[in-house]
């Protein structure tokens, strides 16, 4: 079975899609994964097809139009058996050329997409996503989603029985430890100090703003961001005006290959969501797991889906004070706690793709009949 995976990324740093791509090729889906290429982006190699559009917007509505209209007549011709559509800013070129081609369609929403902060206080553009959402919601068949908090979301609101394929690592083939990163072969070089790390996208909402507001507060420590967005310049100034140029570094967006060598080299790992809708307030971020994976203590935002983890495992602490002084405070105690490394070792046993795989073949399998 020939599977066409759509996304709106460049697809250098989206892990779950590769993850998806990388499971259904190995058992036996032909894949081919659709994105689009930015003038930054970097090349990719990948075991399955890919092959990314250059396009002539790169942002608003205008971007998601060009995007879904070229998609729409790509798919129409595409020799295909299967549409896999990644988020609501895919889905319309999905929904399109699956009805009209009699193929399936499933369906995989990250997120919910009118609530995410970049759209839920602009109320026209939100209303369009929202129609859209209204529209085809009601009519999809074969759909999963990264937790419980937004199946329930799309249950209440379309009746609409979204499965669960949480977006959490490999399991690590060889032990944690002695195997993580010492100094001198980390890409972080922290002159001694103990590493609070950011990564994902540099966006709206991701509380890098209050870690950095933390950081005069905090003599032996270093802030690494990695990632990049449409925040990041912002922040950039921010950090130069304040004088804290040798506290906070900004490496740029990493492809996700590479993305563990930091991870690993932290001390913190930090998932400080501000509640801008229920996008972020229902989500459970990769970046949860990625901390887990390489036993790093995590400071979050005390919401529903990551408090489930943080609690289950008791690996790190949830907050909802974020004035400066409070949260260097909680990174101080953080720090001289260590790790839990049996709370860790617990934590990696059951969350890996692997206890997550069956839910997404099942899908699968259900979509072809």
């Amino acid at each position: 079975m020939r599977v066409t995976v759509s996304v709106t990324n460049d697809l250098v740093t989206d892990q779950r899609v590769h993850k998806v791509c990388t499971t259904l090729m190995q058992n036996g889906y032909e894949v081919k994964l659709i994105g689009r290429e930015l003038p930054q982006s970097k090349p990719i190699e990948r075991s399955y097809l890919t092959e990314r559009m250059s396009l002539l917007f790169y942002r608003t509505l205008f971007f998601y139009a060009e995007f879904n209209i070229r998609l729409f007549f790509y798919l129409l011709f595409d020799k295909t058996d299967i549409f896999l559509s990644n988020d609501t800013d895919t889905l319309l070129a999905n929904y399109f050329a699956s009805v009209i081609r009699r193929k399936p369609l499933v369906f995989d929403a990250h997120e919910i997409f009118p609530e995410a902060p970049e759209i839920t206080d602009r109320k026209w553009v939100k209303k369009v996503w929202t129609t859209i959402e209204d529209y085809i919601f009601p009519r999809l068949k074969n759909t999963y989603t990264v937790c419980d908090s937004i199946s329930a979301y799309y249950f209440r609101k379309y009746n609409l029985n979204m499965q669960v394929v949480r977006n959490i690592p490999l399991k690590k083939v060889k032990p944690l430890h002695p195997a993580r990163l010492s100094l001198t072969d980390s890409p972080i070089d922290a002159k001694g100090k103990k590493v609070i790390l950011y990564q994902g996208a540099v966006n709206r909402g991701r509380g890098i703003e209050w870690m950095i507001d933390t950081m005069p507060y905090l003599d032996n420590f270093v802030f690494y961001i990695v990632g990049d967005g449409d925040k990041l310049k912002e922040l950039k100034e921010k950090v130069t005006k304040a004088h804290l140029s040798d506290k906070v570094i900004f490496t740029g967006q990493i492809p996700f290959e590479n993305l563990s060598a930091y991870t690993a080299r932290a001390d913190i790992g930090i998932n400080l969501l501000e509640n801008w809708g229920l996008s972020y307030y229902y989500s459970l971020p990769n970046r949860i797991f990625d901390y887990i994976r390489e036993e790093v203590p995590i400071l979050a935002s005390d919401f529903p889906e990551i408090h489930k983890i943080i609690t289950q495992y008791n690996i790190g602490i949830l907050i909802n004070n974020f004035d400066p002084q409070y949260i260097a405070s909680i990174v101080k105690r953080m720090a001289l706690r260590g790790r839990n490394r049996s709370s860790f070792a617990a934590a990696n046993e059951e969350l890996c793709w692997e206890n997550e795989t069956p839910v997404l073949l099942n899908v699968m399998k259900d979509a072809t009949g």
